[in-house]
């Protein structure tokens, strides 16, 4: 086996929780209109009970995240997306 002096230790792994840089999805695309009909779309912006993600979460600019929750809002106003459930995804 060996001394006790050539016992090496692993060195604790540097965990670093790095940040990935956040970007706004609509203007790296340049979609300048969020179609309130578009419910697929719409939903990538949900979570399981239906509510909608906030900017830190989904990186968009304040402009389009206030844009998407009007269309969420319209999509829900004529039931294209539910105001609550469960394990929507």
């Amino acid at each position: 086996m060996g001394n006790k002096t050539d016992i090496q230790y692993l060195a604790p792994v540097d965990i670093e929780l790095r940040q990935q840089n956040k970007y706004c999805r609509f203007k790296k695309m340049g979609i300048d209109y969020i179609d309130y009909k578009d419910s697929e779309f719409l939903m990538r912006f949900l979570n399981a009970q239906g509510k909608i993600l906030p900017r830190r979460i989904t990186g968009n600019s304040l402009k389009f995240q206030r844009r998407l929750a009007v269309a969420v809002k319209r999509a829900r106003q004529i039931a294209l997306l539910p105001y609550v459930a469960d394990n929507l995804k």
